[in-house]
C-alpha cells in the first residue's frame, strides 16, 4: 500500500483528539461491530480496522472524508483530502452516497448539541432504564446513546423514548427528531415498503397498537432459552492430508461465540465421514424443537455440486439433509425458521475481478460445491458462500471470507433488530467487494421464509 497513504492517515491522526476519536467510532458503527470498535482508544488503530474492513485504502477516501465532514474538521478536510464543507455537502446529496446513516447523524447532531446541564438532566430521567454505572458524571452523551441502543430502549424505527426525554428538557431537539422520522416516511413512501403490513379493515386497529398487531405474526417469535440447537459440521482433516482444511477451525469458533451469545445450544461435530454427516443431521430433525423457536445448521467441507464430501471422500446430497427439516419429517420444527448455512465452492470457476480491493493477507484455498436450490418446503433459508460454478476462498489464517463476514455482520446488526436475510444480504454486498488472490467471490441466499427472522439479543 501506498507510503504516501500511511503518512497521510498518520498526520490526520495526529490532530484528533480524544473525543473525536469517539465521535468517528459512533458514526461508523454501521460498519464495524461494536466489540471491535470498543477497544480503540486512539486514531491509528481506527483507521487501521477501517482499513481491515475495507473502508478506506488507496484511492478509496469516499468514508474518511465523509467521517471529517461529520465531525466538522474541515481543515483537515482541506488540508489532507482536497475537499471542502461545500464539496461534501454538495456530494452527500446524492441518493446513496452517503455511508453514515440518517439515524446515526441525528444522534451525534443531538450530543453536539447538548449543554452539560441538558447531558444531566437525561441521565437524571433515565435512571429506571439503564444501570446506575452507565449514568456516571463523565459519561458522554454518546456512551449514553450507545447504552440505551445496547438495551434496545433507541433504535433507528423506534426513537418513541427519545422524543418523550427531550419533551420535559429540549423541545427544540423533540422537533428534529419529529423531522427525521418525517423524512423516513417519505422515503418508504418514493419506494416499495421492504416489509409491507396489510392494512386492517377495522378502524379500531389503527394507531400504535393497531400498528403493533398488523406487525406481529410478520416476525418468527424468538421467545425460548435456548431459542434452538446451532449445529456445525466441521471438517478440518481428511483422509487424504492434502484435503485438509487449514482456517475452518477460526470458523467454528467464530460461529459458536456468535451462536452463544444469541443463547442457541451450540454443538459442533469434527471430521465426519459421509454417511456420518447424514446420520447427525437426521438424529437432530428427530429431536423434539417443541419448545425451541428455530434451529441453524452449518455446514464447512470440500464436496461436489449439490453434494458434501465427508473425510472419507464419501459424498452426502445436501437436498437429502435440508429435507430431514421439512414440515413433514421434523413436526416440532413445523412452521419454525429452518437455516443452514454452508461454506463451500459451487464448482471450479473464477469470478474475474471488477475493481481492485486489497483482502486479508495469507494464502487462500477453495472448498466445496454445495446445492443449487432447496426442496419446496416454507421456513427453510439457505446461506450459500458462491453461486453456482464458482469457488469461494478460505484463509488459513483467519478462516474463511464469507463465515467471517456473516458472523461479524450478525455481531453488528443482530443488537439493531435487522432480520437474517438483511443481514445476509450486508455480507454479500462486502464479500462481492473484495479481490481474492486476483479473483471475486459472490455469495447467494436461497429463502422460503415467510416472516422476518430477527435474532433476539440477550439484555
Amino acid at each position: 500500500m501506498s507510503r504516501d497513504f500511511f503518512k497521510l492517515l498518520f498526520e490526520i491522526s495526529e490532530a484528533l483528539v480524544t473525543e473525536e476519536v469517539a465521535a468517528l467510532k459512533f458514526l461508523s458503527l454501521e460498519h464495524v461491530p461494536r466489540r471491535k470498535l470498543e477497544a480503540i482508544q486512539e486514531p491509528k488503530a481506527f483507521f487501521e480496522v477501517l482499513q481491515e474492513k475495507d473502508m478506506i485504502g488507496v484511492g478509496n477516501l469516499s468514508f474518511l472524508k465523509e467521517l471529517l465532514y461529520q465531525i466538522s474538521r474541515i481543515d483537515l478536510l482541506a488540508a489532507y483530502l482536497g475537499s471542502s464543507r461545500e464539496e461534501m455537502e454538495r456530494d452527500l446529496q446524492v441518493p446513496g452516497r452517503a455511508q453514515v446513516s440518517a439515524y446515526r447523524q441525528l444522534l451525534y447532531r443531538i450530543a453536539e448539541d447538548l449543554t452539560p446541564e441538558d447531558v444531566a438532566s437525561v441521565k437524571f430521567l433515565l435512571q429506571k432504564l439503564l444501570p446506575k454505572n452507565k449514568l456516571q458524571e463523565n459519561a458522554s452523551m454518546l456512551q449514553v446513546f450507545l447504552e440505551m441502543e445496547i438495551n434496545g430502549i433507541i433504535k433507528e424505527d423506534n426513537l418513541t423514548i427519545l422524543k418523550d426525554l427531550f419533551q420535559s428538557i429540549r423541545a427544540d431537539i423533540k422537533k428534529k427528531i419529529d423531522a427525521y422520522e418525517e423524512k423516513i416516511k417519505e422515503n418508504y413512501s418514493r419506494e416499495e415498503v421492504r416489509y409491507p403490513v396489510s392494512v386492517s379493515g377495522h378502524p379500531e386497529e389503527q394507531g400504535a397498537e393497531g400498528e403493533a398487531a398488523k406487525q406481529h405474526g410478520k416476525i418468527y417469535t424468538m421467545k425460548n432459552n435456548p431459542h434452538g440447537y446451532c449445529l456445525i459440521l466441521n471438517n478440518h482433516i481428511f483422509k487424504n492430508p492434502r484435503d485438509n482444511r487449514e482456517g475452518t477451525l477460526q470458523d467454528g469458533e467464530a460461529v459458536k461465540r456468535v451462536f452463544k451469545w444469541l443463547e442457541f445450544k451450540t454443538v459442533e461435530y469434527m471430521n465426519l465421514e459421509g454417511k456420518k454427516i447424514y446420520e447427525t443431521v437426521k438424529e437432530y430433525s428427530k429431536k423434539d424443537h417443541r419448545n425451541m423457536d428455530c434451529f441453524v445448521c452449518f455446514i464447512f467441507s470440500h464436496g461436489e455440486r449439490g453434494k458434501i464430501k465427508g473425510v472419507d471422500d464419501e459424498c452426502v446430497n445436501i437436498e437429502d439433509l435440508v429435507s430431514c427439516f421439512t414440515g413433514t419429517n421434523c413436526p416440532s420444527l413445523a412452521g419454525k425458521p429452518k437455516v443452514f448455512i454452508i461454506q463451500a465452492c459451487q464448482g471450479s470457476v473464477r469470478h474475474p475481478p471488477v475493481t481492485i480491493e486489497p483482502d486479508s493477507s495469507g494464502h487462500l484455498e477453495v472448498d466445496a460445491s454445495p446445492l443449487t436450490s432447496i426442496p419446496d418446503k416454507a421456513d427453510i433459508l439457505i446461506g450459500m458462500a458462491t453461486v453456482e460454478d464458482y469457488l469461494s476462498f478460505r484463509s488459513h489464517k483467519t478462516g474463511s471470507v464469507y463465515i467471517q463476514s456473516l458472523c461479524e455482520k450478525m455481531e453488528l446488526l443482530c443488537p439493531q433488530r435487522v432480520d437474517l436475510t438483511a443481514i445476509l444480504t450486508e455480507v454479500n454486498n462486502e464479500v462481492a467487494r473484495r479481490e481474492l488472490e486476483g479473483s471475486k467471490q459472490m455469495p447467494k441466499i436461497t429463502s422460503t421464509l415467510l416472516k422476518q427472522l430477527i435474532f433476539e439479543v440477550p439484555q
